[in-house]
């Protein structure tokens, strides 16, 4: 019964994070794939560089519900505490590599914090608060993202979390360091709207 309802809950946790508003709300307003220019991939910061904040914005609310939503059911009617960060972890690899979308999606930032929303908010505080510290530091988004992915967890520790929450960074967050490799050295001019620079 637990592994069925892991699967369930995994299968749940993915297919919430396959969806993509940000793909269909651009081609809506737009008329384009949001993969087709600035960053090549379906985040909030490419939509809103193609369609407008206005746009953007709700991309941003949807993709952190890819995450809040699935990891919140599984909190409460799942059996065993492991499936949780199971779930959580599936909703961000469904948002970076959609199944209904040619499994080229976004980069699971917003959907990691929907899911520590769920668990702890202090925990996405936390991790906010990492990730723009690195990002200021290290003055390179991708970068930043993949050591925030990596160190989002011993944080939350040092800060005297444990448990779920935890956990939930670990998966989620090795996912996230995973997705941003991609992006390694990327160019960026405005690291807040993922623009490259031009050659």
């Amino acid at each position: 019964m637990t592994i069925l309802s892991a699967l369930a809950f995994a299968l749940l946790g993915y297919l919430a994070g396959s969806l993509t508003p940000a793909i269909w709300i651009t081609n809506l307003v737009k008329g384009v794939d949001v993969r087709s220019g600035g960053s090549g991939h379906a985040t909030t910061t490419n939509t809103i560089r193609q369609a407008g904040f206005g746009p953007g914005v709700l991309v941003f609310i949807l993709d952190v519900s890819k995450g809040f939503l699935p990891t919140w059911l599984a909190m409460r009617y799942a059996p065993a505490e492991w499936i949780i960060p199971l779930t959580a972890m599936l909703a961000v690899v469904g948002h970076c590599w959609p199944v209904f979308a040619g499994f080229r999606g976004g980069m699971g930032l917003a959907t990691t914090g929907g899911a520590l929303l769920a668990v702890q908010p202090l925990g996405f505080l936390i991790s906010l608060g990492v990730l723009i510290l690195l990002v200021l530091v290290i003055k390179h988004s991708a970068r930043a993202s993949v050591a925030a992915g990596i160190l989002i967890s011993p944080v939350m520790w040092l800060a005297g979390l444990r448990g779920i929450v935890l956990w939930v960074g670990i998966c989620a967050g090795l996912v996230i360091a995973v997705r941003f490799l991609i992006d390694w050295n990327r160019q960026y001019r405005e690291l807040w709207l993922d623009r490259e620079k031009p050659q």
